[in-house]
């Protein structure tokens, strides 16, 4: 059977870039990825990308080259750099093709992201109320759940800290300074239990993947990075996921939790199993439910692990060793991939200060978009 791997790795510093169009800087990551597979863009046999408010990825090829490249755009909110490479995943698995390319790239105006109720199937009412805001959403969910667990609002804080330290060790973050706990703990509160640094915000950057199959990986990289899983789910009746109108009565778990328990089972491997973690962190409460959500503990021990330093670069569980989100910010097409780039770079041991110790050997990454899917992917040395 086909085996999936990543031989090559690209990325535009995440931020903003006065000057350069979103696609400008998609196209620098794929030129970044190819140059690190050792490869030309005509030796790419097809590509997945997105963006959401950059242009459409296929005019990528107007930077690339006009090669005839089949090239599909993939839109999946913040999910959608995951669903490119989910599709990228699957036409290699398929045996139909041995080289191809996943991109996400995004330029957001400044500002929160202007959602539109329509677009998710709502009526305008919902935006009228003010409710496509979803810093209230958050806000809501991680107040419930905290009240529900037991957890302290000095957990969201150590969240937003450890991202800001991390992120200040990665030369592609957008916020490279460190914050202390008292200025986040006492910061504007947007979103009662939310203050402003526990946000992320819209932002730019792209990362490029290639991908390959096992049959000639090693003519590429002699370290491939093999893709045990890419799964992607929806939600289900009942789970209570951003742009939802109402609360079912009955709960369901939430996309991530199946996203997850799918890809564990499509790699043959366990949560226990993984060296070094990404998870979505739009705000600080979503990396704590997350935890839970992808099997790393139970609902209500993240405030022992947080607090005791478990998820930092050097804990038993590191997670989000680039910053995350918090740090990176959210440009929506090269968000998840940023991700996938991140635990390639950590298994390839290249990484620098906040490389994580012990030689790590296998990663796990998930990103959640709206209005509720998930997209996980296992990786492997």
């Amino acid at each position: 059977m086909t085996e999936v791997c990543i031989v090559g790795i690209g990325i535009h510093k995440f931020g903003r870039t006065d000057g350069m169009s979103g696609m400008q800087q998609g196209a620098h990551a794929v030129r970044e990825a190819l140059s690190d597979a050792s490869i030309e863009w005509n030796d790419v046999q097809f590509a997945f990308g997105g963006s959401a408010a950059a242009g459409n990825a296929d005019a990528l090829v107007n930077e690339l080259g006009l090669t005839g490249v089949q090239f599909m755009n993939v839109s999946n909110g913040c999910a959608t750099g995951g669903s490119a490479l989910l599709s990228a995943y699957s036409a290699i698995k398929s045996g139909q093709y041995d080289l191809g390319l996943a991109v996400g790239f995004d330029k957001h105006p400044r500002g929160a992201f202007n959602a539109d109720p329509r677009a998710s199937g709502l009526e305008t009412w919902y935006g009228d109320i003010g409710l496509m805001i979803t810093t209230q959403f958050f806000g809501m969910k991680i107040q419930k759940y905290m009240h529900d667990h037991g957890i302290a609002p000095e957990v969201l804080g150590k969240v937003a800290q450890k991202a800001f330290h991390n992120g200040s060790l990665n030369p592609n973050a957008w916020r490279r300074d460190e914050v202390d706990m008292d200025t986040i703990m006492n910061s504007d509160m947007l979103a009662n239990p939310l203050t402003k640094f526990m946000f992320c915000s819209p932002a730019e950057g792209g990362v490029a993947l290639i991908l390959a199959s096992d049959k000639v990986a090693r003519k590429y990289t002699n370290r491939p990075v093999y893709l045990r899983a890419a799964t992607m789910r929806t939600r289900h009746y009942g789970s209570f996921e951003v742009f939802s109108p109402y609360q079912a009565l009955q709960r369901a778990d939430a996309p991530t939790v199946f996203a997850s328990q799918a890809a564990y089972e499509m790699a043959g491997m366990g949560p226990e199993d993984m060296d070094v973690i990404q998870i979505q962190d739009t705000e600080s409460g979503a990396e704590i439910m997350h935890m839970a959500e992808n099997g790393f503990c139970a609902d209500g021990d993240q405030e022992k692990l947080i607090m005791e330093g478990h998820t930092a670069i050097d804990g038993s569980m590191p997670i989000n060793t680039d910053g995350g989100c918090l740090a990176n910010g959210e440009p929506i097409g090269a968000s998840g991939l940023r991700q996938v780039y991140e635990v390639v770079a950590q298994l390839r041991g290249e990484c620098g200060d906040r490389q994580v110790p012990n030689d790590p050997k296998t990663g796990y990454t998930h990103v959640y978009g709206a209005p509720g899917l998930s997209a996980c992917t296992i990786l492997q040395l």
